[in-house]
Parts: C-alpha cells; structure tokens; sequence
C-alpha cells in the first residue's frame, strides 16, 4: 500500500484544478488517498498493457515471448514513456514482477489536430485539453472527428487516450479490383481517411467503409451502409 496528499483544490463550483488540468470535482474529495499497488506478472504482458517503470507510466506497443530450450520463458517488449514518448527495450523473465500503472480516466470527445497538437474536449464540463503527436502514438491511426475515446490522466495530467476497440473508416486509396484476377494475392494494401495504411481482401476499392480492430491495426470486414 502507499499513500499520497491530494493536491486537488476548489478552484469554482463544481471544478477543481490539479495544475492546469481541470477536474470534475467529484473525482477528488480533497483528502488524503490511499492507493493500493496492482503487481503484475510477467504472464500479464502483452500488446497494450500499461505498466509503472521508474515511477514513469509505460505502453507496451511490441511483445515477443520465447522459451529458450530449458531455459526460463522470456518476454521481449518494445514500450512507449506514456509522458515523454521514449522508447524502452526491456526483457523480462517468468518469475519477473512489476508494477501496474496508476491512471484515471475521463470521456472525451476528439475536435481536431493543429500540426502536431490533438484537441480534446470534456463532454460534461466542455473543458477542453490537447495531447502531442508523439503521446497518442499509434492511436493517430485511428482517431477522425468527434469521435468519443478515454483520455487517460497520470498524476492528474492528460498522457494518452483509448479509442474504441473497432472502428469504420473510408477507403480513400486503392488499387483497383479485376475480376478473375489468378495472381495468387489474398490482400492488397489501402490507405485510410486517417491516412493509416493497412492490408485487406482484393475487393475492397475505394470509396468502401471497412472497419479496423484498434488493438491490431488489422482489417475486420467490409461495412454496408
């Protein structure tokens, strides 16, 4: 267990301010918090898994797992700083355990993007946030406007956000589909709205909806309006 003061403080009614973050104030009760550590183990990793390092909170955006002959398992990650959007190689072991990121969240709404800034804003309070290019990460592949995600607070400052598991997105690149077509192809590559380049069945042309799982980036099906 650890503890820590709040730092939230009555700023107006119904708003408190941790820094220059807004939150809504029943999210605080301005007291003193008690925490419990969530420990995880090394079996819990995977793609998208959040974890503390250094007092820093981490995304595991690569995983690889081996089993070297008799050897204990290894799990290779590739991970993304959640804050400053480094990158970290770690490898762990079987019996290796480590610490689950502490993060709240709020519901936001996706405005728009001004060069590298994404803007936010809160659907209950309308306060409105923006996150870099380099925190959201891969999630740029996926966000269009207006779009409802969970914006993710560390310390009580904005680091990231989750967008919906599946999303419909327009086919606005493609070659085109010959019927008969023997070459032997079973995709083709696409590129997005978004701009995110991915690879699908040979029929899809351009112009089609086709919805993406965001957890792999990878074609689900083709969408009927």
């Amino acid at each position: 267990m650890w503890s820590c003061e709040c730092l939230f403080r009555p700023r107006k009614e119904g708003i408190i301010t941790q820094g220059l973050f807004p939150v809504p104030w029943n999210s605080c009760s301005g007291t003193k918090k008690t925490w419990r550590v969530v420990m995880l183990n090394a079996s819990d990793l995977r793609k998208g898994l959040k974890l503390q390092i250094d007092g820093s909170p981490y995304i595991v955006t690569e995983f690889q797992f081996s089993k070297p002959g008799k050897g204990q398992a290894l799990y290779r990650c590739k991970m993304r700083n959640m804050i400053s959007g480094n990158q970290l190689v770690k490898t762990y072991r079987s019996n290796d355990k480590f610490e689950k990121a502490e993060l709240a969240e709020r519901k936001m709404q996706f405005l728009y993007n001004q060069g590298d800034e994404f803007h936010f804003m809160d659907t209950e309070n309308y306060e409105q946030l923006f996150l870099s290019r380099d925190q959201l990460g891969d999630n740029i592949s996926f966000l269009i406007d207006n779009m409802e995600v969970e914006m993710l607070f560390f310390d009580g400052n904005p680091i990231d956000v989750t967008v919906p598991t599946f999303v419909n997105l327009e086919v606005t690149k493609a070659d085109p589909w010959a019927k008969g077509d023997t070459s032997g192809n079973d995709t083709k590559p696409v590129t997005v709205q978004t701009g995110y380049e991915l690879q699908v069945p040979p029929f899809v042309v351009e112009g089609d909806k086709i919805q993406i799982d965001t957890r792999t980036g990878e074609y689900v099906t083709r969408v009927k309006e």
